[in-house]
């Protein structure tokens, strides 16, 4: 591992607070009457983010708590992943406009809720103590690993995240990637100006 990058990684604790925040914002933008088109990619996006998140921890995290405190909570933790994704499944084979759509997720979410909070109190606390010398470096494995992960679902990542968005917030994504386009086309003495009029519009 190089050492430059184990030092200016985010520690393996804080990645792994960093996608639980992830999650559960996901999470409450899903409301019971949203289109069956956003649930679908906002539920889509929560299920790759944690098949994602708990290979890391699985392949990177626990294996290297297990080898210095084999905490009940770590042996506890690969089954509660295996029942989250039985869940996941599940989800995948309703339709959003079904009524058991909902409460699937509503399920999945609340087992997540229950995990994190035994991790977030728990285990990271524990691990910042036993493995403090290493963090650094098993934020850098992390994040080598996720780059893996992710780029084969980079599709249906994208694909997932414009479902979430309602027409309203495509238009202004839409509108800001334009926006950033024209900037950068712009010579440097015209961009002051041409931000400044796109801040105009935008408080309009």
């Amino acid at each position: 591992m190089n050492p430059l990058l184990s030092r200016w990684s985010p520690s393996i604790t804080n990645m792994i607070r960093m996608d639980h925040t992830h999650v559960l914002t996901t999470f409450h933008q899903y409301q019971v009457d949203t289109s069956p088109r956003v649930k679908k990619g906002l539920a889509d996006t929560v299920c790759v983010a944690l098949e994602i998140h708990a290979q890391l921890e699985e392949e990177i995290f626990y294996p290297a708590m297990r080898a210095v405190a084999d905490t009940e909570f770590v042996q506890k933790s690969v089954p509660e992943h295996d029942q989250m994704r039985r869940l996941i499944t599940q989800l995948r084979n309703l339709e959003p406009s079904e009524s058991s759509y909902d409460e699937t997720f509503f399920e999945l979410m609340n087992n997540v809720m229950h995990h994190v909070a035994d991790e977030e109190t728990l285990l990271l606390p524990t691990a910042e103590r036993v493995l403090a010398e290493r963090l650094g470096e098993l934020g850098a494995e992390m994040t080598k690993r996720r780059l893996q992960l992710t780029a084969p679902r980079s599709g249906e990542i994208a694909g997932s995240l414009a479902r979430s968005m309602g027409p309203r917030s495509l238009m202004l994504g839409a509108g800001a990637l334009l926006a950033c386009s024209y900037l950068v086309g712009r010579p440097r003495g015209s961009r002051a100006a041409a931000a400044q009029r796109a801040s105009s519009a935008v408080a309009r």
